[in-house]
């Protein structure tokens, strides 16, 4: 994002957050949240001019305020009007960088009511472990990735198979992913949701590929060397791979570390009494 942007989605993410803190006779659902931000998002993507309304920057807050009122009002929620109404009063670099920000709160909603609840490891796991599911099945694959189908009927696909089985954030995410791509692959859309919600966090995420399965002992080692290495709390997802020679190989957003370079770095770290 551009500075403007980056500026605007930061005022929009505290807004976010006080509305999701509540306080008393402020309660906010999350789901409902995310559900109505989603749907705001799917009029923004299917509208250019609606879109171009709410980015002029010509055009006053106020102006975009009443449109965002007039159009959703009846629709969705009071507290997603609210933070809707805020966001567009603010100056944005491109009308994409709206529609990002809006489904970002919307992911990020899911992800607080998953954490209030003790939830969010699970639905990191899930998602991440049915992302992995469908790419390694091609049947599944064609069935959620393939255009010449339906949105909804893709979404489908993913309701028969999680639904009942998988925390609900994950069905709602994993539904999302292909009801809201916006053009983009499966695969691309819940990478994002996944860094969205490890942000939401406080926690990196780090995708952790191994000739074999790691034990819990292992598991709970290696997260504490990453943990030290990163200076925060670090969130493991395990990928089995036999062609990996010489361990593991861990990757932190764009950073790959293999299992030697991982023991340098912390001996280099207990050498410096880090």
């Amino acid at each position: 994002m551009q500075g403007s942007s980056r500026a605007s989605a930061a005022h929009g993410q505290r807004a976010l957050d006080a509305l999701l803190a509540g306080g008393p006779g402020r309660a906010v659902e999350p789901a409902a949240l995310a559900d109505d931000l989603f749907g705001v998002c799917g009029a923004l993507e299917s509208s250019a001019a609606l879109r171009r309304a709410l980015t002029d920057p010509t055009r006053e807050a106020s102006a975009k305020g009443e449109l965002v009122r007039r159009l959703f009002a009846d629709k969705v929620g009071a507290p997603a009007v609210q933070l809707v109404t805020s966001v567009v009063g603010q100056r944005w670099s491109t009308e994409r960088d709206l529609v990002d920000t809006v489904e970002d709160f919307a992911v990020q909603a899911l992800a607080s009511g998953a954490l209030a609840r003790g939830g969010a490891d699970a639905v990191e796991d899930e998602l991440f472990r049915f992302e992995r599911i469908v790419a390694g099945t091609p049947s599944l694959r064609d069935a959620v990735t393939d255009r010449r189908a339906t949105p909804a009927a893709r979404a489908e696909v993913i309701q028969a198979l999680l639904a009942g089985k998988a925390q609900p954030e994950t069905l709602r995410l994993a539904r999302q992913a292909v009801l809201g791509a916006r053009g983009r692959r499966f695969d691309r859309v819940i990478a994002g949701y996944l860094a969205i919600i490890a942000t939401r966090r406080e926690q990196l995420s780090a995708t952790v590929t191994s000739a074999i399965d790691l034990d819990a002992d292992q598991s709970q080692r290696l997260a504490a060397a990453l943990t030290r290495i990163y200076g925060k709390p670090v969130h493991l997802k395990v990928v089995l791979d036999p062609q990996i020679v010489g361990g593991i190989r861990v990757q932190i957003g764009d950073e790959v570390v293999d299992g030697t370079v991982l023991r340098k770095l912390e001996g280099a770290r207990r050498h410096l009494g880090g």
